[in-house]
């Protein structure tokens, strides 16, 4: 489940096999943009998202076969718990397994249990004969006694414990919510460091290198619908307030032309673009510093004036708006290109996956926000938006000359990203 210590030990696993000498290839299941930056500093290398409600089955195998045939180790961390899908098992950590013909390590929150992990184990064991789960590692372990009856537990199951962490209050995992300062990644690099030490101490890393080594098929590029070399200048911005980003979405748009990044916090103005990329992220942590650069929003307000095609989502969205409103009511103009406010106040979680219906055409997205929008006059939007479960949704794509805004984080890294504006 979550909370069990699934990113802990992935970042300790991570750096443990990169401090072993291997090239280490990280992915994650499901949609998340967060932890896949913190597994970068772990590995190396960049993440890279295997969903498989927001694109298909051979997708996320195409992903799989490309990225491990590069590395010499892969390392998959899960989403939720196990068998946790937008529906049931759809989505799960538990089907990607199934789908890549890769065994499962489970990792379980030890704390106040101890032989009573043995009917937990044996139904995630029996519950699914789908998977292959082939060892055990054990979290928020109090003692090396603790760890003896948990490790008779798996004995009597039939599955390998294959070592533990132990309770220690340095190995909580700092705040997710930091972006993408270099203090915080030094912040992040120590505490990985300190991980993957107290790792290789209580996990035997070696015979989980054993279990799950596998002979990879070799790799033959699958590009789908994806034009190539069209020759575009993309204009991606990527800083602290901007960077939920996927590595895949870029891996496209490298396809189609030129990335070039910018920051709307640091730089003068918007750089020559045919498409412009205002990926989600903190606008609401740098208000002041993104409502003093003048020169940046009104660069981008005339791009957009002028008929250029750009995606903003969610962050970015907001930062389009007239206003940026924080939590405590206070006013920070933005771009003012979309007529209307985002506001802070009375914050309130939206979370979801989203079906996207455009005419006849299905596209899918992911959405996570606090904030809502206000203030807003009649801009024109696009599509119904529902739910994973199907149902309709309020949730807005807002199109305005050629600007397509929205809370949703769409996945193009199947189908490219010109799909929004066909």
């Amino acid at each position: 489940h979550s909370g069990s210590g699934k990113t802990t030990f992935t970042l300790g696993l991570l750096r443990a096999l990169k401090n072993r000498g291997f090239k280490v290839q990280p992915f994650k299941c499901g949609p998340d943009y967060i932890d896949t930056k913190y597994h970068g500093v772990a590995a190396g290398n960049p993440s890279i998202n295997l969903d498989l409600f927001i694109a298909s089955a051979d997708h996320v195998r195409d992903l799989y076969n490309r990225y491990t045939f590069e590395s010499e180790v892969s390392v998959i961390e899960g989403v939720m718990g196990l068998f946790d899908g937008a529906v049931k098992m759809q989505g799960s950590s538990a089907e990607v397994a199934e789908t890549l013909g890769v065994k499962v390590l489970l990792i379980i929150n030890a704390k106040a249990v101890a032989y009573s992990v043995a009917p937990l184990i044996y139904g995630f064991k029996n519950f699914y004969k789908g998977i292959d789960i082939a060892g055990v590692v054990f979290n928020f372990v109090s003692s090396e006694s603790h760890y003896s009856f948990l490790k008779a537990a798996c004995e009597d199951v039939g599955v390998e414990a294959l070592g533990y962490i132990p309770k220690k209050p340095e190995l909580e995992i700092p705040s997710r919510h930091l972006g993408l300062s270099i203090d915080n990644m030094t912040q992040y690099d120590e505490f990985v460091d300190r991980v993957a030490d107290i790792i290789e101490q209580t996990v035997d890393v070696a015979r989980i290198t054993e279990i799950y080594n596998s002979d990879e098929p070799g790799y033959i590029r699958k590009t789908g619908d994806i034009e190539m070399n069209l020759k575009l200048k993309i204009a991606v911005a990527r800083d602290e307030a901007f960077n939920f980003i996927y590595h895949e979405n870029i891996s496209v748009l490298n396809e189609i032309g030129e990335v070039i990044f910018f920051s709307p916090l640091n730089d003068v103005e918007l750089p020559e673009a045919d498409i412009v990329y205002l990926a989600g992220g903190y606008p609401e942590m740098f208000l002041n510093k993104l409502a003093d650069n003048i020169s940046m929003k009104t660069s981008i307000k005339e791009y957009c004036n002028r008929g250029g095609r750009l995606l903003a989502e969610c962050g970015g969205m907001m930062y389009m708006c007239n206003n940026i409103i924080d939590k405590e009511g206070n006013v920070f103009p933005m771009c003012g290109f979309l007529n209307q406010d985002a506001s802070m106040v009375e914050m309130k979680l939206h979370l979801g996956y989203r079906k996207i219906m455009l005419d006849k055409k299905e596209l899918k997205g992911h959405e996570f926000h606090y904030s809502q929008i206000v203030n807003n006059s009649e801009i024109p939007t696009l599509g119904e938006i529902y739910s994973a479960r199907n149902k309709k949704l309020d949730t807005k794509i807002f199109k305005c000359n050629n600007v397509i805004a929205s809370y949703i984080h769409f996945y193009w890294g199947e189908t490219g990203i010109l799909t929004l504006w066909e």
